[in-house]
């Protein structure tokens, strides 16, 4: 009888414990929702609250500046037996705008490589300003005999990018990792180089 009891008693412990957890883990949401309203931490909340008819939307993205567009044009170049390329050769963008384009591969030889691409940028002062988000320039890759690829580049450029900047060219150079790499082009020497050497 006793034993019972004790196991009666135990289990009714156990029960009142269980819904106070519950009730405590429910009571969670609307006390950290205060919280974070009181404290400012939440700035979404603060977002919500402060902009008129947010409810019933998502607020707008106060980042992009609508008062200005950019050209974006995407240059390719290879160093080696491969095929590459921008699926576009232009965008047109605002500053502060999430912008996607897809760069196209293929492995054109019979054998295996890895090979990674490398940006550049012009006019060089947008380079700090061009915010790659995703980008196939982050890693090394490894192709088949010809597997074909294509990878986004996602992007957004600052609105701190001077307004003098018009046009930004994205340039990707992509070479084999590991391979016999072509060397770079040597520019032809002038005569007048040529007679000023032997004199």
């Amino acid at each position: 009888m006793r034993l019972e009891r004790e196991n009666l008693l135990m289990v009714r412990k156990l029960a009142v414990i269980t819904v106070g957890m519950f009730a405590f883990g429910y009571a969670l949401v609307p006390i950290y929702q205060s919280i974070c309203e009181m404290t400012g931490i939440n700035v979404l909340a603060l977002g919500e609250r402060n902009i008129p008819g947010a409810a019933a939307g998502l607020p707008a993205n106060t980042q992009v500046d609508m008062s200005r567009t950019i050209t974006v044009e995407f240059d390719a170049n290879t160093r080696g037996p491969w095929e590459f390329k921008p699926a576009q050769r232009s965008v047109e963008v605002h500053p502060g705008e999430l912008t996607t384009v897809m760069y196209e591969f293929q492995n054109t030889q019979n054998r295996r490589m890895s090979a990674q691409a490398i940006p550049s940028y012009a006019p060089q002062q947008a380079s700090a300003h061009f915010n790659k988000l995703e980008c196939f320039c982050f890693k090394q890759y490894t192709l088949e005999p010809g597997e074909k690829k294509a990878w986004p580049v996602a992007f957004v450029i600052d609105p701190k990018l001077s307004r003098d900047v018009k046009t930004i060219t994205l340039s990707y150079t992509f070479f084999e990792v590991g391979g016999k790499t072509p060397p770079a082009p040597v520019a032809a020497a002038s005569p007048a180089e040529i007679s000023g050497g032997r004199s």
